[in-house]
C-alpha cells in the first residue's frame, strides 16, 4: 500500500459509448492451472479493514465477493511475519487466526464464482514500532524519508535495523511459510511483492541497499534476496501458483533505484528458471522501451497495470482504452485498482460501456467499516451492501 494523495470528491458517473463485445479484455485466458473468464485482474489494494493483529474481518468477505466477476482477484498485501507490518490494521498470514480469517474471504469469493491470489508483502523500513511493536528491519539502516501512519497519527519514521545474514534466511523461510498458509486459507496462489518501496524493492534499489556483502553492491547481488524469496515460495507451493510484482522506476516510499534499466532484465533472467506463473508490472507504459524489453524477456504470463493518474478522477471509460493499449503491446492480463474499488461490477460496466462510478474521498479509503468499501452500488441497483 502506498500512502495515497488526497482523492478528488465524488464526481458523477459518465456514460461512454458501447464498444464491440469482441474486445480481448473479455476473452477467457489461462494462468497456470486456472481458467480465467476474462483478462481483467483486480489489483491488490490495502484497505485497512483487518483487526489490529492482522485478522481479516467479515466485511472483507463481502467486499471481495462483490468483485468476484474479475478474471482474478489479487487480495491486498499481507505480512509474512510480525516485523514486516507496515501500517495499522493491515492483514497478515503468519498465524492460524490469519488463515482462518482469510479462509472466510476465499470461501465467499469461491461461492460467488471468483478466483483469488494473495499478495505477500514485508514492509522493511516502511513500518513503525507503534504498529508492530518491533523496530523495522531493512537491507541497510536508511530511514524512510517521510512520516508513517500509526494508530495515534503520523509519526516520524525510525532508523531500521540492518538485517543480518541469518535474518535474511529466516525471512525467506517466513515467505515460504506464508505461501503455504495462503494455500491452506483457500487462495489459488500468491504474489510476491517486490515493488512500491517495500522490503524486496529496498534490496533491489541502490538508495536503500548499501550493503557490502553478497546481498549488496552490484545488481547481481541486489537481486539475490528477491530471487531467493521467489525460489523458496515456488518450492513451497509450486511455481504455477506464484507471481511477482515489480515497479521499474517507481520512486514511491523514497525509493531510488539508480540503475533501473539493469535491475529488471537481470531479475527476470534470474527468475526465468524458477518458473513463476506471472510477472506483474506496476504503472506499465506501452510507450516505454523497458516495458517492451520486459515483454520480450519474460515468456510467461505478463500482467500490466496501466497509469490512470493517481489522485485524479478515473477516466470516463474506467480504464478500458489504457487496458486495451497494453494488451496490444503484449500484456496477457490487465490489473486495475481504483476502478474495481468504486465499481463492484466493473467487468460488466467495461463490457457494455455503462457509466463508471468515481472513487469517493480519501477519508474512506483506509478506514474501517462498510463506508466507501462495500457500499458502492452495482448497475442493477443492488447495494449499498451492508456487511
Amino acid at each position: 500500500m502506498t500512502a495515497a494523495p488526497a482523492l478528488l470528491p465524488l464526481i458523477g458517473a459518465t456514460a461512454v459509448s458501447v464498444k464491440p463485445l469482441e474486445s480481448p479484455l473479455f476473452q477467457p485466458a489461462r494462468l497456470g492451472p486456472l481458467a480465467l473468464p476474462n483478462r481483467l485482474v483486480m489489483a491488490p489494494m490495502t484497505r485497512s479493514r483487518a483487526s489490529a493483529d492482522g485478522v481479516p474481518q467479515p466485511v472483507m468477505a463481502t467486499y471481495y465477493a462483490q468483485r468476484a466477476t474479475a478474471g482474478l482477484i489479487i487480495a491486498e498485501a499481507s505480512t509474512p511475519n510480525a516485523v514486516g507490518q507496515t501500517y495499522p490494521n493491515i492483514t497478515a498470514i503468519h498465524l492460524p487466526s490469519h488463515v482462518d480469517g482469510w479462509r472466510r474471504v476465499t470461501d465467499a469469493v469461491r461461492e460467488a464464482g471468483g478466483r483469488m491470489f494473495l499478495q505477500l508483502q514485508h514492509g522493511g523500513r516502511v513500518g513503525h514500532p507503534d504498529n508492530s511493536g518491533l523496530t523495522p528491519v531493512a537491507p541497510s539502516p536508511v530511514p524512510l524519508p517521510e512520516p508513517i501512519s500509526t494508530p495515534s497519527g503520523p509519526r516520524e519514521a525510525v532508523v531500521p535495523r540492518e538485517m543480518t545474514a541469518d535474518e535474511i534466511r529466516s525471512t525467506v523461510a517466513d515467505f515460504a511459510a506464508a505461501a503455504r498458509n495462503a494455500v491452506d486459507a483457500g487462495f489459488a496462489g500468491v504474489e510476491v511483492h517486490a515493488a512500491n518501496g517495500y522490503l524486496l524493492h529496498q534490496f533491489l534499489a541502490r538508495g536503500t541497499n548499501r550493503r557490502t556483502d553478497s546481498y549488496g553492491g552490484p545488481v547481481a547481488h541486489r537481486i539475490r534476496f528477491t530471487v531467493e524469496v521467489v525460489r523458496a515460495v515456488a518450492e513451497a507451493i509450486g511455481p504455477e501458483r506464484v507471481g511477482v510484482r515489480i515497479a521499474p522506476g517507481l520512486t514511491v516510499n523514497g525509493i531510488e533505484e539508480g540503475d533501473t534499466e539493469e535491475i529488471y532484465p537481470a531479475l527476470l533472467e534470474a527468475l526465468a528458471d524458477k518458473g513463476p506463473a506471472y510477472v506483474h508490472v506496476v504503472f506499465a507504459d506501452p510507450d516505454q522501451p523497458l516495458f517492451h524489453r520486459i515483454r520480450t524477456m519474460w515468456h510467461g504470463t505478463l500482467i500490466a497495470n496501466p497509469v490512470l493518474g493517481w489522485g485524479r478522477p478515473l477516466p470516463a471509460d474506467g480504464g478500458r482504452e489504457a487496458a486495451e493499449r497494453l494488451l496490444a503491446a503484449g500484456a496477457d492480463l490487465i490489473s486495475l485498482g481504483r476502478p474495481f474499488l468504486a465499481n463492484p461490477d466493473l467487468v460488466e460496466r467495461l463490457r457494455t460501456g455503462a457509466p463508471v462510478s468515481q472513487v469517493r474521498d480519501e477519508a474512506l479509503f483506509y478506514t474501517g467499516g462498510a463506508d466507501g468499501y462495500t457500499d458502492y452500488p452495482a448497475l442493477d441497483g443492488s447495494g449499498p451492501v451492508a456487511a
